[in-house]
């Protein structure tokens, strides 16, 4: 079996935690792992960990790299140059998968920002599903509702096959009123947007039923590569694979999913499944709280005090503050669709932001200068590089760095600088064992951190 994990995505209703260059998948929102990292170890129960295929945006791309190195040697990341939806993302890897192992095997799909704790039912659930797969069925994994939820999408059933049953159609997200008919039938359940098929079948639906993804996906030769160039991908309508051939085809089953299963989706999911307080509160960082009830509060930077808060959310990060009725927390994705209209970094990317070499916040910034701290780990360094429009100024706060500048190595020291003039080829490194911090001055205009030419990068980011 192969898996393939869909690590792509901006978690929008998780804003302000969740952002587009960091979204939902990457955060540690219950354990000590990641989504995405959770996501992988679950898989590995089912087969072996160089199985999984991870495919993400080229932007979340070194991310997803640096966790999976956490858990695995040398992770398959495919980044897509643009965002299309599932189906061609799906469509891609199940191909690549079929290349690099010469076969045709059964390959299961699964969202890389889920909840999914008891990994035995998880396993059994993806037996019986592997039955049915073997059969020539697209295999989707259905949660019974317990209530009438309208933040999913529902898949009605009708006669039994195998261990599950035969789909009669799938519905959009429901008005409360639909849902709870949906609820009171008996023969729907959630879509967990988890699926199962052999690569064989996947590719005869897809040429029946999308023929452009069919005809396109032949342009892509990964025997040598595992690259996917924007020239032929972005020439791939965006859909998803429901839309593009769950809906259509005939031979589409449900197993039902038996375990947990939360797909994290706003802040009152986070809430349900958080430990609460004796007045049903979650309090999260550093929180001061008088007399509320039932109300979720997370604060990551700063002191958050409340005082007779009922059914509330409140979350602060370094630059945004989220405060809604918990009832409303699907509405979050509104904002940050409003963020992203309005051009506000506020929705893209946090102060601090985690690269593979560490991470960097910046403290100030205004017209024609910004200034941040960079952390860099040890034994870790970041890309030789050039830029364009801006000349920099480093600062050395702590540990020593080791700076590669237009070919010659300098070692500074706390309190030592060093000028970075414009297009000057660079690099800041650190080869010792403890943490290096510096602060970094950029000159000029545009500063965007898209301003990068690299030279060469440990991280595979050239």
């Amino acid at each position: 079996m192969y898996g393939i994990i869909l690590a792509g995505g901006s978690g929008s209703r998780l804003w302000p935690l969740s952002r587009e260059l960091y979204p939902k998948q990457l955060l540690n929102l219950n354990s000590e792992k990641s989504l995405l990292q959770s996501t992988f170890e679950r898989l590995k129960t089912c087969m072996h960990e160089d199985n999984i295929i991870s495919i993400t945006n080229t932007k979340h791309s070194s991310n997803v790299k640096m966790q999976l190195s956490e858990l695995t040697n040398n992770p398959v990341v495919l980044s897509e140059p643009v965002a299309k939806n599932t189906a061609p993302a799906i469509v891609l890897a199940s191909k690549y998968i079929m290349q690099k192992s010469n076969s045709d095997p059964v390959i299961i799909v699964v969202p890389s920002d889920h909840l999914i704790q008891d990994k035995e039912k998880f396993l059994s659930t993806v037996k019986k599903g592997e039955k049915l797969a073997e059969q020539g069925y697209i295999v989707t994994f259905g949660i019974k509702p317990n209530y009438p939820e309208t933040g999913y999408g529902y898949i009605n059933t009708s006669d039994s096959i195998g261990e599950g049953f035969k789909v009669k159609e799938f519905v959009e997200k429901p008005d409360l009123e639909t849902a709870k008919k949906y609820l009171h039938a008996g023969t729907y359940f959630w879509n967990s947007g988890i699926f199962m098929f052999k690569a064989s079948t996947l590719f005869d639906e897809t040429s029946k039923h999308a023929p452009e993804i069919a005809k396109l996906s032949q342009k892509f030769d990964f025997s040598n590569s595992s690259e996917i160039p924007f020239i032929e991908f972005d020439k791939m309508p965006s859909i998803s694979i429901d839309y593009a051939i769950m809906e259509k085809s005939d031979k589409i089953a449900l197993v039902k999913l038996e375990n947990d299963w939360n797909d994290l989706g706003s802040w009152q999911s986070i809430y349900d499944i958080s430990p609460k307080d004796e007045k049903g509160n979650v309090l999260i960082g550093h929180v001061l709280d008088n007399d509320s009830k039932n109300s979720f509060v997370y604060a990551s930077s700063k002191l958050v005090a409340t005082i007779g808060l009922e059914d509330t959310v409140v979350i602060e990060t370094e630059d945004a503050v989220l405060a809604c009725k918990k009832d409303r927390t699907q509405d979050v994705k509104h904002i940050f669709e409003i963020l992203k209209k309005q051009n506000d970094d506020t929705h893209r990317i946090h102060k601090t932001v985690y690269r593979p070499w560490g991470f960097y916040t910046v403290i100030a910034q205004g017209e024609g200068f910004l200034t941040k701290i960079i952390h860099v780990n040890p034994g870790q360094k970041l890309s030789l590089q050039s830029h364009n429009y801006r000349s920099e100024h480093w600062v050395v706060l702590y540990g020593t760095a080791k700076v590669i500048l237009e070919g010659k190595e300098l070692v500074l020291s706390p309190g030592h600088s060093v000028d970075i003039p414009l297009k000057a080829i660079h690099s800041l490194q650190n080869p010792y064992n403890e943490d290096v911090e510096v602060i970094e001055v950029q000159m000029g205009s545009p500063l965007i951190e898209e301003d990068i030419i690299r030279y060469e990068d440990m991280y595979g980011r050239v």
